[in-house]
């Protein structure tokens, strides 16, 4: 406990917008100046505990504080029922009246210097009527504590007050207490004014000490301020290493960018990755974008060792200062890029060429879902799409992984992304469009089915259970994607990335495939319509407005594929193709066939690709630069082929290496992997 002397706070309420910044002479200022001077005579205090319930207002301008003084944020009761918190703060013993009321159904001639306990069954009936906030969260009222288990000696007693009317209208007066006598009275000497005596339960050398922290002063905040990291300059990078893909949506679409390298060693995480931050930073603002246009960044690295190395790198470029709407989502993966000629970083992100996203930045651990301390938000929705941050299964309150293997991650998880839905008025068992999946290697094969029973059987209780609760009839039949990767952030087992159908108002109408018995369907390279080509795939289509798409290759589908095609197996005389080689570009283009015609049966374009990954094991042993000249080779085709297709100077897709991949977690052994994310918007 820390108190406070000699600190005359000057500053006013000047930064009236939801997120702060630093504004000299605001009151935020004050806070700011009180914790830099406790840091200062005591060193030992590294968090901060705030009471903030659901005031997201109150919330970013402590974990704003926070971030620049280097202190973590406590906000244990964020996003608790408020019901349930009153009274459990009742029968514990706080005793606490009101000094301010400012709502519909409050007078200050009758309820302010009323003690909470008094008024908690007219708080809940004020807010059935009129929808109040029971714990005065909405600024309904302000209370002062006169007993709590703290107080282990004394408690506060009021002696005299005067009500002073700061607004009299009929409807919603606001008054304030103004104390003028009170006096303390010894615990041992009388009873709890609320006829709870908690003291005993408390020893004092638990409680911790209690620290005067003194100052006459106040000091400029702006000379202690955390000053932004500069920018690294780094020498030019040829750019026969660098790579870059694009889509061609104009209103959203994707930038990958990574380093090619099969002839050269690796310089290392740090410097591969400031290369690729760079190169996309180029790119947004040849784009006349910024970093706060990035919804959603993908990280991928080549060793989670130097995940720290990675974050502090990726710090100096996307920061809360270069995003005032809100730092983008992320997920931060490792994949075997070095095994495949990659550098040691590749990046991936989603930009806005709008301003109109929301962004959910949780930074105060709590016992809500796992804070993002660092520059990147739990979530990102635009456009009715809700870009969810790859989630682990940390323990909210603890930030430490779940105990019990892959399946009890997996489930906290689930759970933590549900918290993160339940903000934007949406369910992870109704709204979810995708799940893809990380599984690390370190789970063991005998493991890994369990995975996706966790996964099944939690989603269907919850759709079961949002049903009977709020009577939902319509929800989305999501697709899924599991990947095999080399290892997680924090030795994770598992990592779930979803991404959620969040409208404004839930109008969602299922897609279906559209009747094309008049129209005739494009046969491009031979390929021929069969049945068997719905194994290939699974999609989720949210009619003229979202098409998602999983198309997943086995060695069985590969034979089919090869039998089939008529021109998958003529050399190319740009690279030598071994049997395995011309099996691949059979199957590449295959892929791409069954693209455009998913593409023509929903009514969609290439034009709305959002974004498009190939995901390919290191098995198949064919070289990154081979696979991507197969795949432009062939979209190159399909544009001479059919004039709705436009192919520009930069391909459109990203190669993303993986362990191994598949739509079941027991046989994530497919030749290649396709998913592919398209949208009117």
């Amino acid at each position: 406990m820390i108190q406070w002397t000699s600190l005359i706070a000057t500053c006013t309420k000047l930064h009236q917008k939801l997120s702060y910044r630093m504004t000299m002479g605001d009151e935020v200022e004050d806070m700011f100046v009180l914790l830099n001077e406790v840091k200062r005579q005591i060193p030992s205090v590294t968090a901060v505990c705030s009471g903030a319930i659901a005031s997201d207002y109150q919330r970013l301008r402590v974990e704003s504080v926070c971030s620049r003084l280097g202190l973590v944020s406590l906000a244990y009761l964020w996003k608790q029922d408020q019901s349930l918190l009153l009274q459990e703060m009742i029968t514990n013993g706080i005793v606490a009246i009101t000094v301010k009321v400012a709502a519909m159904g409050l007078d200050p001639r009758k309820h302010l210097g009323k003690d909470i306990g008094f008024l908690k069954s007219y708080l809940h009936r004020l807010k059935e009527l009129y929808g109040i906030n029971v714990c005065g969260e909405g600024g309904e009222y302000e209370t002062l504590t006169l007993d709590c288990p703290l107080f282990l000696k004394a408690r506060i007693v009021l002696d005299e007050f005067d009500v002073i009317m700061e607004s009299s209208e009929a409807i919603a007066p606001v008054g304030i207490l103004h104390p003028l006598a009170f006096h303390l009275e010894n615990k041992e000497e009388s009873n709890s004014i609320s006829g709870i005596d908690k003291t005993s339960e408390i020893c004092p050398e638990n409680v911790g000490f209690v620290y005067e922290v003194q100052g006459d002063f106040l000091q400029s905040s702006e000379a202690t301020c955390q000053s932004a990291a500069e920018v690294t300059k780094l020498d030019a990078v040829a750019e026969h290493r660098l790579r870059i893909s694009r889509t061609k949506s104009y209103s959203t679409f994707s930038i990958c960018c990574w380093l090619q390298d099969s002839c050269h060693t690796s310089a290392g995480l740090q410097e591969d990755l400031e290369v690729v931050l760079k190169k996309i930073e180029l790119e947004l603002v040849g784009c006349g974008f910024n970093w706060e246009n990035v919804l959603y960044v993908h990280l991928y690295i080549a060793d989670m060792n130097k995940f720290t190395i990675a974050n502090e790198t990726y710090v100096r470029y996307i920061t809360q200062e270069k995003c005032p709407f809100g730092v983008p989502s992320r997920s931060t993966i490792e994949l075997p890029l070095l095994q495949v000629g990659l550098g040691s970083a590749n990046i991936e992100v989603l930009v806005a060429n709008d301003q109109s996203k929301r962004v959910l930045h949780v930074q105060s651990i709590s016992c809500w879902a796992p804070s993002c301390i660092g520059p990147y938000s739990q979530a990102t929705w635009h456009k009715e799409i809700l870009h969810m941050a790859g989630q682990l299964g940390l323990d909210p309150p603890t930030m430490t992984l779940s105990n019990g293997g892959p399946s009890a991650e997996l489930e906290q998880a689930l759970e933590n992304s549900e918290a993160v839905a339940k903000c934007f008025s949406c369910s992870i068992s109704t709204s979810a469009i995708l799940f893809v999946v990380y599984c690390s290697a370190y789970v063991p094969s005998p493991e890994r089915y369990k995975i996706q029973d966790k996964l099944e059987t939690f989603l269907k209780q919850m759709r079961l259970f949002e049903s009977e609760r709020e009577n939902i009839s319509k929800a989305l039949d999501p697709i899924f994607l599991y990947l095999l990767v080399p290892d997680l952030p924090k030795r994770a087992l598992v990592e779930l990335k979803p991404v959620l159908y969040a409208p404004e108002e839930m109008d969602m109408a299922i897609g279906t495939m559209q009747d094309l018995s008049s129209v005739r369907m494009p046969s491009y390279w031979g390929f021929q319509h069969a049945d068997w080509h719905d194994s290939c795939f699974q999609k989720c289509v949210v009619h003229g407005k979202i098409c998602a798409v999983i198309l997943c290759f086995t060695s069985e589908l590969v034979e089919k594929i090869c039998f089939d095609s008529l021109g998958g197996g003529k050399d190319n005389g740009n690279y030598p193709l071994s049997v395995q080689g011309r099996q691949m570009e059979s199957v590449l283009r295959f892929c791409i066939y069954l693209l455009d015609k998913l593409y023509m049966q929903t009514n969609f374009s290439w034009e709305d690709t959002k974004n498009l990954r190939f995901y390919f094991p290191t098995s198949i042993g064919l070289p990154v630069e081979v696979l991507s000249l197969m795949l432009n080779n062939a979209f190159n085709e399909l544009a001479e082929m059919d004039q709705r297709v436009i192919i520009g100077e930069e391909p459109i897709f990203n190669l993303v290496p993986v362990l191994g991949a598949g739509s079941s977690a027991t046989s994530m052994d497919n030749i290649l992997t396709c998913e592919l994310f398209a949208s009117k918007s």
